[in-house]
């Protein structure tokens, strides 16, 4: 019989596309040998993660990944994720997973939802009033169902790529932008709008999410690219900033969302997590987030957490475009199933 437990990783690509086409403003993209050392590296790499789930981010053209999956000798038991109308010219978030395991077709949620409306005149007579016109996720974001066992209850995973911290490059503006008024403040400004596209995008998958899981015992897993740390704004508003209890204490949040990163750090002396490097400053940026009935003191856990392995190695050296690396940490998490006593009531 199958086993109840169930693991998931979440792997951004670093732009995976086929050899010779277009990444952006980059006509000519990767090269015949750049392109192989990627596919090898790549398909290394998720035999080294073992993942029943894997997200992934920047992925360009589905026969990349399905030549991944070959290369990986994956292709038999996984099944590739991409959107059927996927043609190479755009960026799009993808999966693989156990194909005994998926439930459903997959679905890719382009249009924010209609409760999630960012407008307000103000909360006092000092406050202006402030409205976010943003309608859409600037990468749409995967929606798939898996069942690690017939046992188990179905589980929502979506998988997104939240807007860079990178600032927005307000000087290709030609309706408003004028160099001698703008050009001096070209980076506050383009960060104050990477930061608002951001956040409007976190609030929109949290009202999809709390769709799902409010009044509710459906559980929920999110793994991604979110561009912010563990304490930033955007997984505060992406997690309802849940309390971690005691390992005496029973609770668990019923809309809230976890992290893998601070139940690893329970079973840590040190908190050497990182999936990022800019300028030398290590950050964690790719994160797995679940539900409670994924969280060890719920008193509705279904799964208990095992263990989060964060593979980053290769972020020491900046040479990614040489050696077919990604720029980013992969990251595993597993889990047990191992129900809570009243969970089984």
């Amino acid at each position: 019989m199958a086993s109840r437990d169930i693991s998931f990783a979440t792997f951004n690509l670093y732009n995976l596309q086929l050899p010779g086409q277009a990444i952006y403003r980059d006509t000519d993209g990767w090269d015949e040998p750049t392109y192989k050392k990627k596919i090898n590296w790549s398909a290394a790499s998720l035999l080294r993660l073992q993942a029943d789930m894997i997200g992934f981010q920047e992925l360009w053209a589905r026969d990349a990944l399905v030549e991944v999956l070959n290369e990986a000798d994956l292709a038999t038991s996984y099944t590739p994720l991409v959107p059927t109308n996927h043609n190479g010219k755009s960026i799009v978030c993808a999966g693989a997973v156990r194909t005994d395991m998926l439930v459903d077709e997959p679905v890719w949620i382009k249009d924010f939802p209609e409760e999630a409306v960012l407008q307000s005149t103000g909360e006092d007579p000092q406050t202006e009033s402030i409205s976010v016109t943003l309608r859409s996720f600037s990468r749409p974001v995967l929606h798939v169902k898996v069942r690690p066992d017939p046992r188990t209850p179905v589980i929502h995973v979506f998988v997104c790529h939240f807007k860079s911290r990178r600032p927005t490059q307000i000087w290709r503006e030609r309706s408003w932008y004028e160099k001698e008024i703008h050009g001096p403040h070209v980076t506050a400004l383009g960060y104050a709008i990477s930061t608002i596209r951001r956040t409007a995008e976190a609030a929109a998958l949290r009202v999809a999410i709390t769709k799902i899981t409010k009044g509710t015992n459906e559980p929920v897993v999110v793994l991604g690219d979110l561009n912010d740390g563990k304490s930033s704004n955007t997984l505060n508003v992406l997690t309802e900033q849940p309390s971690y209890l005691n390992p005496l204490s029973v609770g668990g949040g019923d809309n809230a969302l976890y992290t893998a990163q601070t139940l690893q750090e329970y079973r840590s002396t040190r908190d050497v997590y990182y999936t990022h490097v800019f300028k030398k400053q290590r950050e964690s940026l790719d994160h797995i987030l679940f539900s409670e009935q994924f969280y060890d003191n719920s008193k509705d856990r279904l799964w208990a957490f095992d263990e989060m392995i964060v593979n980053n190695d290769h972020l020491n050296y900046e040479d990614h475009k040489e050696s077919g690396t990604t720029d980013h940490g992969l990251v595993h998490v597993g889990f047990k199933w191992r129900p809570a006593p009243s969970a089984q009531e």
